[in-house]
């Protein structure tokens, strides 16, 4: 059983781990529970009404956060030619076809958050499947991460573009900013990725959908949220702050 220390018991014993709380008042407690020396990141994690064992009911894809996620995002691209220059030329971290899949499979490189490829060479990053699958970095068509617009997805993932994806248990965990955010950046966030949810739905999906919703900064407690009152979040923010 995990240890925490004296700033998280602390933090712990101010929040009622049984209530559940509106949404904008789950983001200031966790603002004002944050201990830590540097900008923890805000996390959502919600539990859905799915069955990922069945593959009609794992939900996954990529949505941008309006607000960003507070945080640098190093891309790695597996492409040439044109679109190795197209990827370079919007920021993207490290750049490479056979070069960088030799590199990766060599050497150890995964100094990368997220690894987009262009078809063409899903041939050879497929052979990377036991480094970067479990990591979570294999490029997937379904994410949008294996693509020709290179120049556009490298440009949303700095901006703020993320992936999610149920785990095994039919959770989704996804960073939505930092503390350093305003209480209207983090909400906004957590309109974006509850709308997102919704809308990636499996048909196959039977009773609740949205069964829990927790909010925790990176070294805080958990604030649960009330999923009853998760519309409250899809009004003007300037209605609800």
């Amino acid at each position: 059983m995990a240890r925490h220390g004296k700033k998280y018991r602390a933090a712990a014993e101010q929040v009622d781990r049984t209530a559940l709380v509106a949404p904008g008042q789950a983001v200031d407690l966790v603002k004002s529970l944050a201990s830590a020396r540097f900008d923890e990141t805000v996390e959502l994690a919600v539990r859905l009404g799915v069955d990922p064992r069945k593959a009609d009911q794992i939900v996954r894809g990529t949505l941008t956060l309006p607000e960003g996620t507070g945080r640098q995002v190093r891309v790695a691209v597996f492409a040439a030619g044109e679109k190795a220059v197209e990827a370079r030329n919007a920021g993207a971290d490290v750049v490479g076809a056979d070069d960088l899949v030799a590199r990766i499979r060599d050497e150890g490189l995964l100094d990368f958050d997220v690894a987009i490829a262009t078809p063409d060479l899903m041939g050879q990053v497929g052979t990377l499947g036991r480094v970067l699958g479990p990591r979570g970095l294999m490029p997937n068509p379904r994410t949008g991460t294996v693509t020709q617009d290179i120049g556009r997805t490298v440009a949303e993932f700095k901006a703020g573009r993320v992936e999610y994806r149920t785990d095994r248990v039919g959770n989704v965990h996804l960073p939505i900013g930092k503390v350093s955010f305003t209480r209207e950046q983090l909400l906004a966030n957590m309109h974006a990725v509850i709308d997102e949810l919704q809308r990636a739905k499996p048909a196959a999906a039977k009773g609740r959908y949205i069964r829990a919703v927790t909010l925790s900064s990176t070294m805080g407690p958990g604030i649960r949220v009330d999923p009853a009152r998760l519309r409250e979040i899809e009004q003007p923010l300037a209605a609800t702050a």
